[in-house]
């Protein structure tokens, strides 16, 4: 009896010892250490139904990259591969490389570099201005075409508005601390573009960023004059631009008469009316010979619809469709308010530039030069 007595009282001695050993180890009211992120393997912190979309894309526009200047290929550099080896599948290799990277390095690493990224563009806007190569009465490019700071513009202004809309210190909805700054940081940029001319590439600026704001949380009266504003402005900038002008009045007469719209638009409709339902077949376009202007970047939707028909070009919408709608679920998900706009503002990005190309091979907007 006394030692079964001893076998209990030194069971309970145990029992609490490991207790108190237990609250030594894990503090109470601290949740338990999980793994982060940083600590699992690379491949399972990509987001898979996004690679799988964006995968789509990229192979889609491939095939179609291929086929749209297999020709022009041949008859500048001897082969019907080298433009698409040389310079396609480059720049595909070099977007895949920076994705590895940017998929790598914590997104907020970048943070710190906002307002020096913001300073170069600007730099480099003004540089483009005073020293850019002249290609048909426009300044847009520097290093003989090869580098563009209007495009580095609109990544910059994600970035930055990223970074300033998500600090704790913005006030979003504040007319001074608010709707002030954000005015000043997107008409500086959108000024200095629209002096290249480059109409297209500000009113993506204007529309991507006014989103970001938006979704920060702005007041809908600094909004709707935001809106009021970049439209007036506008308008003041197409009286002054003569190709602008013409646009206009070529979408304008088209509504009423397709016959009068301008030449480009006509060609898409006749391509999209050649590929009907299910399209002619891959590689069997023969708008793309001449009748359309830069059948591989510009006008490429056109040739989808005639090769791919309604059933390929309508899929090529839902895959972007889908890219939007995982985007945004990534954003709402996101572990900080950086994160989340930054995701925010590269998804309403390429849906922007996806929808005004679209919607100018479909007739819906005046032409712009964005390409898909």
């Amino acid at each position: 009896m006394v030692d079964q007595t001893y076998d209990e009282s030194r069971r309970r001695r145990m029992r609490r010892n490991k207790g108190i050993k237990s609250e030594k180890t894990i503090p109470q009211n601290q949740d338990v250490i999980r793994p982060t992120t940083s600590r699992l393997n690379f491949i399972t912190t990509l987001d898979k139904p996004l690679i799988a979309i964006v995968s789509l894309l990229v192979v889609i526009g491939s095939m179609m990259v291929f086929s749209t200047t297999f020709d022009w290929s041949n008859a500048t550099r001897g082969s019907a591969t080298a433009i698409f080896v040389e310079d396609h599948l480059r720049n595909v290799v070099m977007a895949m490389i920076g994705l590895i990277i940017f998929s790598i390095v914590d997104y907020r690493f970048w943070k710190q570099f906002a307002i020096w990224l913001l300073l170069i563009t600007i730099g480099a806007l003004i540089a483009v201005l005073l020293f850019g190569d002249d290609t048909f009465g426009a300044r847009r490019s520097l290093i003989s075409g090869r580098f563009q700071p209007g495009e580095l513009a609109e990544f910059t202004i994600i970035v930055y508005m990223a970074a300033w809309l998500g600090s704790k210190n913005t006030k979003v909805d504040s007319f001074i601390f608010g709707f002030i700054p954000f005015a000043m940081v997107v008409g500086i940029i959108t000024y200095l573009i629209t002096q290249q001319p480059d109409l297209s590439s500000a009113a993506v600026i204007v529309m991507t960023a006014s989103i970001m704001y938006f979704l920060a949380g702005a007041n809908f009266l600094h909004l709707g004059a935001i809106l009021g504003l970049g439209g007036s402005i506008g308008l003041v900038l197409v009286q002054g631009l003569g190709y602008a002008q013409t646009r206009i009045a070529d979408y304008t007469a088209g509504l009423i008469d397709p016959t009068q719209a301008n030449y480009h638009t006509q060609q898409a409709i006749i391509a999209f009316l050649k590929g009907g339902w299910t399209g002619v077949g891959l590689g069997q376009s023969t708008q793309k010979f001449g009748a359309l202007p830069a059948p591989h970047t510009d006008s490429i939707f056109a040739i989808i619809g005639e090769e791919l028909g309604v059933v390929g070009a309508s899929f090529v919408v839902l895959l972007f469709v889908a890219f939007s709608i995982r985007g945004f679920q990534i954003a709402r998900n996101a572990r900080d308010p950086f994160g989340a706009l930054l995701c925010i503002g590269f998804t309403s990005w390429v849906i922007i530039q996806a929808l005004l190309n679209i919607a100018v091979m479909t007739a819906l907007v005046p032409s712009t030069g964005v390409p898909l």
